[in-house]
């Protein structure tokens, strides 16, 4: 069976299916944040502002790329 044909056998919503493709990298870009974010406060608690600070900031631009996703199956669905 060929990937052609694989494809064409797939029935329901295909954004759903790209939605759930686009979410992997949002996902892995958290928890690096975050695990890299609880690292730097293990190593230096006194600069916890600035760390926590970083983290919404990287968290806001990771979950922005999810957003994306979310979108693109309806701008360039039919």
């Amino acid at each position: 069976m060929s990937a052609v044909e694989l494809a064409a056998g797939v029935s329901g919503s295909l954004g759903s299916i790209g939605y759930g493709l686009s979410a992997i990298g949002p996902g892995i870009g958290v928890g690096i944040v975050f695990g890299k974010g609880t690292e730097a406060l293990a190593r230096q608690p006194e600069a916890a502002g600035l760390i926590r600070a970083n983290q919404i900031l990287g968290f806001a631009f990771c979950e922005a790329l999810a957003l994306i996703g979310i979108v693109m199956p309806f701008v360039f669905g039919q």
